[in-house]
């Protein structure tokens, strides 16, 4: 399958089925708001270095998290019976992200949040539609993670942790609140271990975009979300 280019001039993409067979739908455009905003709509994300041109992805399979089916293990239990952490929302926005840059992942060499996804990131937060959660011990942020709400599908970008089980405690609380709005799935884009041990799964690519178009007509719930973790 050829890689598209994606011109500046023109807020458009190729259909997401046509993908490379790696998950490669296009390289080029920018990251102004409202193409970031059609990109999530249609299921695809923007993912690159610092080194590299934007690249924008839609995978097959996509990798998935249904709420009600998160999986809360024995070891986590005591985290939310015995309140061992804090947790907010639409709090430190910021302060997330640039954790999720910069704190180091085994296995991961350097960080594709570049100061241009930041500070795209950073404008759909402000316009409400980015949220954050931020997990706390002792008034210290040590967890936390972040991502793009649209309709009934909430789109991760990234989490971290600087304390044992803090980004789970953050993904669990997330996924309970989500479940409680009705929400249809989590969006974790591609698989990895910490997913997949929540309780994350494959779904074929075209039930992935059947679902987005269903949820094109869904409302989004605009705005911080602060009120919901209260």
């Amino acid at each position: 399958m050829p890689v598209y280019y994606i011109p500046e001039d023109f807020i458009i993409f190729p259909h997401p089925l046509l993908a490379s067979e790696d998950g490669i739908l296009g390289i080029g455009g920018d990251l102004v708001p409202e193409r970031l905003l059609l990109a999530y709509q249609f299921g695809i994300f923007p993912w690159y270095s610092n080194e590299d041109p934007i690249m924008w992805w839609s995978p097959n399979p996509r990798f998935v998290i249904y709420p009600q089916e998160v999986i809360i293990s024995k070891s986590m239990r005591p985290y939310f019976n015995q309140n061992k952490f804090k947790l907010t929302a639409d709090n430190s926005f910021e302060k997330v992200i640039r954790l999720c840059q910069n704190v180091n992942r085994p296995g991961q060499d350097g960080t594709w949040i570049t100061e241009k996804m930041l500070s795209a990131y950073l404008k759909l937060h402000k316009m409400g539609y980015a949220h954050s959660l931020e997990v706390w011990q002792n008034e210290k942020l040590v967890g936390g993670l972040y991502g793009i709400s649209l309709g009934k599908v909430f789109f991760g970008e990234s989490m971290f942790a600087l304390e044992n089980n803090a980004s789970k405690f953050a993904f669990i609380s997330l996924c309970k609140k989500l479940e409680e709005l009705e929400f249809w799935i989590i969006d974790g884009q591609q698989p990895n271990p910490h997913l997949k041990s929540l309780g994350g799964r494959p779904l074929e690519s075209k039930k992935f975009h059947a679902l987005l178009k269903e949820n094109c007509f869904e409302e989004t719930v605009l705005g911080s979300w602060s009120y919901l973790f209260e």
